[in-house]
């Protein structure tokens, strides 16, 4: 992939626009220094290289010994809180500088109570099992030979992603556990606070005796380390992006490491005419308005023609300051004094990311089923229902990586789901899909034990 492709890529998608601004005088001079033909390539291959070594011994690394580290890196986030977020204002403040959205803008900006939740998540992670030896299945032949298959480390898992820096816990914490090395781009947006935080993380591992070079980051090579690190074939078992689609998709489509793709996340709930009212608009407003620049934040609502919830519904969404984009029907169907703008195909296909709810009218949950098929990028669907027919049926018929049924769409994370952290939503269909925790980020190696046996 050359520069100026990813550079595109990093212009055009969602969470990319920050990543396009120039960098600190800091981080543009040691782009300049370690331009490609000054020996990237080199110094990003040394990284992978020290990362295997690194997950070499990590892969020998005991439970006991794991969750100690990730204990002393929740000590340690706890101890630099005020070190984070000096690191982390510099930051938001070259993004609102910089015109950042304030969708991205919220993905960015850490706070004390978002520390603590990182904290927690890591002793979440260091109370849950270790899935590196777990016996996925075993048997004994006729012949008397001994199978199992068991779940391994990855090895060295790279992840490029944008203007997240709780990302950069997340994804360390869960590849240490799951006995991984990795390798991290977060990208110029929030490139003061990663180097905070994967300083942290280093020191962290060194304390308890654990190599630091299982946590390295190529941010001071700019674009063209994330160039490098996408074509380490060999030296890098698996790469996952997170971050806007084109991104995404130039990772996906140009990446000569094995990818997980993480996708967008244009995510539906459908209301069928039985559904209760009360509970339409306590999960209608949670799923749109608690935290609207995530990827489980709902963006269209389809709404049954026989269903009685839309007046309290949209009363509600638009009290709330969400700004409806609905089809006719419904624009017709809203009480007086709500307002909606026209509904086109850009709605329907768009993750908004913001307090924008794209509202259809439905006559059937074929038709419902339909819209979804059509616009869904297969990240989350939900139906609220008091038919267990119809929940049935939505759950056979609606193929994403996560359906939900009367709840929120809020609850396609990780931690919620009990993974203890993430490393992102997959919604592809091989190896992984839905939230990536722990399991995920292993793979399998079959052991075989005889007594001297020979096939005939």
């Amino acid at each position: 992939m050359t520069e100026a492709l990813i550079h595109h890529a990093a212009e055009n998608s969602g969470d990319a626009a920050a990543e396009a601004q120039p960098q600190p005088a800091s981080s543009a001079a040691q782009a300049s220094a370690h331009a490609p033909g000054a020996g990237v390539e080199a110094a990003v291959h040394a990284i992978a290289d020290r990362s295997r070594h690194a997950a070499r011994r990590m892969a020998m690394a005991n439970r006991a010994w794991k969750d100690r580290a990730l204990r002393a890196v929740g000590a340690a986030l706890r101890e630099n809180t005020q070190a984070v977020l000096t690191a982390n204002a510099q930051d938001v403040a070259a993004g609102k500088a910089n015109g950042t959205s304030a969708a991205l803008l919220d993905r960015l900006t850490l706070n004390e109570a978002r520390i603590a939740g990182l904290v927690a998540a890591l002793e979440n992670l260091a109370g849950l099992p270790d899935p590196v030896g777990n016996v996925v299945r075993g048997q004994t032949l006729p012949n008397g030979l001994r199978l199992r298959q068991v779940n391994v480390p990855m090895g060295v898992v790279a992840a490029i992603y944008e203007a997240r820096p709780n990302v950069t816990v997340d994804i360390a914490g869960l590849a240490l556990k799951s006995g991984n090395a990795v390798i991290l781009r977060g990208g110029s947006a929030a490139e003061a606070t990663n180097q905070v935080l994967v300083r942290i993380l280093r020191e962290a591992l060194e304390s308890v005796g654990l190599p630091a070079d299982a946590v390295q980051t190529v941010d001071q090579y700019g674009r063209a380390g994330a160039n490098v690190l996408m074509k380490a074939r060999g030296r890098v078992d698996v790469l996952i992006p997170r971050g806007g689609r084109e991104l995404i998709q130039a990772v996906v489509t140009n990446s000569a490491v094995p990818v997980i793709e993480t996708g967008e996340g244009n995510v539906h709930i459908f209301i069928d005419e039985s559904a209760d009212e009360n509970m339409a608009v306590e999960i209608l407003l949670n799923a749109k308005t608690q935290r609207p620049s995530v990827c489980n934040t709902v963006e269209t609502l389809l709404v049954h023609s026989g269903s009685k919830v839309l007046p309290a519904v949209a009363g509600a969404l638009s009290a709330a300051g969400v700004r409806l984009h609905a089809d006719d029907r419904i624009r017709a169907a809203l009480p007086a004094g709500i307002e909606a703008q026209p509904a086109t195909d850009e709605d329907w296909a768009t993750e908004y990311m913001d307090l924008d709810l794209a509202v259809g009218m439905v006559d059937s949950m074929d038709e419902a089923i339909q819209h979804i098929r059509t616009w869904s990028t297969g990240h989350t669907e939900a139906i609220l229902t008091n038919s267990l027919a119809n929940a049935e049926r939505f759950i056979a018929e609606v193929d994403s990586a996560a359906v939900i049924v009367n709840a929120s769409t809020r609850f396609t994370d990780g931690g919620e789901l009990g993974l203890g952290a993430e490393v992102g939503i997959s919604t592809q269909k091989l190896h992984a899909r839905g939230p990536m925790g722990l399991t995920e980020l292993t793979t399998t190696k079959w052991i075989v034990q005889g007594e001297g046996q020979v096939r005939g």
